[in-house]
């Protein structure tokens, strides 16, 4: 391993980004299972990618069918792309109407502020302090922004009850992040800037996934649109039924204008889409000329479709449901058992464990949930550390994730306690 690492790091430059602390080497993949070189399997507890499941069949063959047949760009004709495009705006409420199709999250939500931006005039936008939406010039400016910062691109804190903002009551706490969010709209007003939008994780998954207090996204939403801006909602990682419904808006209660999907949507191929009203996008379309060689494709129609039909075929929700609530469940039955082990949290088939030096400070420690995912790594299941200050053990299966594989993760989990 250690001769491949070098060999990666003289391709690649020393400072890409491996997880562990004794790198593994994956070559094969079925379900949530995955094996090393050695033969060794691993439980995929990680990735969101093949949210149906490693190499699942229904999605290699479709794939392999249209690559053999025909893979053009957008400006062709093709019936698979525009149903995709149908089946997508069908899982949304009426007002999403039409699709834009790009290859990342990145670029889908760089499609998302600048359709923003046309629909409103406006140039500011709001994220949270602890939000990331992907690596390009513009979308890159809302990660981690400092809540001081006085720029185009402003930060309120992210909403959580576990260190909370203000000492009260939910309601309190709710009130005290929606006057946080209205003063930093009134800020782009005072600097002569005209306010374009909020652009947020509907569950927050990047902030590690806190129990919002009361209606915050709501209200949020409400805010954002009598101030005349628009509601971006990034479904990267909350979407495809991550939670147990399809979207994350439908969880946490925010109310989008135009919704960013990503990594989920091609179970590896890089599909990505940006999905809003006629009248926004038909805007966008007049006054950018957007054009992506590789979105829209036909070997993208197929992937997405069939992630669709595994979707809809395996009832993968009502697993993410029942799977879900079975394991955070059993977690939190064992919070008591470590004094660094402090709260469990999230939805469906996305759960995050908060992870702390001690239980009266509520310290973050980063080198514990650091330990505990290379401990996991060793027992044969693969998480990460995340969140805003990276103590969060998250655990995010491919949606095929079954008890059974629960079972067996908690009592690895038990043993790593």
């Amino acid at each position: 391993m250690s001769a491949l690492l070098e060999r990666r790091n003289a391709a690649f430059g020393k400072g890409a980004a491996l997880f562990y602390k004794d790198p593994i080497q994956i070559v094969k993949g079925s379900g949530v299972e995955l094996e090393d070189e050695t033969g060794r399997t691993y439980v995929d507890m990680y990735n969101n990618v093949p949210c149906v499941g490693h190499a699942h069949p229904h999605v290699v063959e479709a794939m392999h069918k249209q690559a053999s047949t025909l893979n053009v760009h957008s400006r062709y004709l093709h019936e698979d792309i525009i149903r995709l495009a149908e089946r997508l705006t069908d899982l949304h409420g009426p007002e999403i109407e039409n699709v834009v199709f790009a290859c990342s999250g990145t670029e889908a939500n760089e499609v998302a502020m600048n359709m923003a931006q046309v629909a409103t005039g406006g140039s500011g936008f709001v994220c949270t302090n602890g939000a990331y939406h992907g690596n390009s010039q513009q979308v890159s400016q809302l990660t981690y922004v400092p809540t001081e910062r006085m720029t185009n691109v402003r930060s309120i804190p992210f909403p959580e009850q576990f260190r909370p903002l203000i000492d009260g009551n939910e309601d309190q706490l709710c009130e005290a992040y929606l006057a946080k969010l209205k003063e930093t709209i009134d800020g782009f007003a005072d600097s002569g800037i005209k306010f374009a939008g909020l652009l947020v994780c509907s569950i927050l998954a990047n902030e590690g996934l806190p129990n919002i207090p009361g209606d915050f996204m709501a209200r949020a939403s409400d805010l954002v649109h009598e101030a005349g801006g628009v509601v971006i909602s990034d479904e990267v990682q909350a979407g495809y039924c991550r939670t147990g419904q399809w979207w994350g808006y439908s969880v946490s209660g925010l109310k989008p204008d135009i919704i960013v999907t990503g990594k989920p949507m091609g179970n590896g191929l890089p599909l990505a889409a940006c999905a809003a009203s006629r009248e926004l996008v038909e805007n966008y379309r007049a006054k950018t000329r957007y054009f992506n060689t590789f979105a829209s494709s036909p070997l993208q129609a197929a992937a997405g479709n069939a992630v669709l039909d595994v979707i809809e075929n395996e009832n993968l929700a009502a697993n993410v449901t029942e799977v879900g609530n079975y394991l955070k469940n059993a977690l939190e039955q064992l919070v008591n058992r470590s004094p660094h082990f402090a709260e469990v949290r999230g939805h469906g088939l996305f759960i995050g464990l908060e992870w702390v030096t001690d239980k009266e400070t509520n310290t973050p420690s980063v080198e514990g949930a650091v330990a505990m995912v290379n401990a996991l790594k060793d027992k044969g299941f693969l998480t990460s550390n995340a969140g805003a200050l990276h103590n969060i053990v998250k655990i995010r299966p491919p949606l095929v994730f079954t008890k059974s594989h629960a079972d067996r993760f908690l009592s690895a989990f038990e043993e790593c306690l």
